[in-house]
């Protein structure tokens, strides 16, 4: 099972975009955790298997990717949405991207 983390603002907007990576993976028997925090709790998260950012915290890229590096177990990949799909929450592309930063 993989474990997906995207990071925004808020938390807030990325939920739907959880719900519909979630039904985006069932859909292709891809088994995964996926979940949403704001950027201020994502330090205390390092045990997932890559952090997407929301376009709107870009700029916290090379931040998260310093803690990502810190990791005892090797660095988590970390990779920002896609503008054009995070605004049209196309679950299904950004979970390819999640895939693909993965190596699947």
């Amino acid at each position: 099972m993989k474990t997906i983390l995207l990071v925004c603002s808020a938390g807030m907007s990325t939920s739907l975009l959880v719900t519909k990576m979630e039904a985006a993976a069932k859909e292709q028997g891809v088994e995964a955790k996926i979940f949403a925090l704001p950027f201020s709790d994502a330090p205390r998260v390092l045990e997932v298997d890559c952090i997407l950012l929301g376009p709107q915290v870009r700029f916290q890229k090379a931040a998260i990717e310093k803690l990502a590096a810190s990791r005892k177990a090797g660095a988590i990949p970390v990779d920002v949405i896609d503008m054009r799909d995070y605004g049209t929450m196309n679950g299904k592309a950004v979970l390819a991207s999640a895939l693909k930063l993965l190596g699947e």
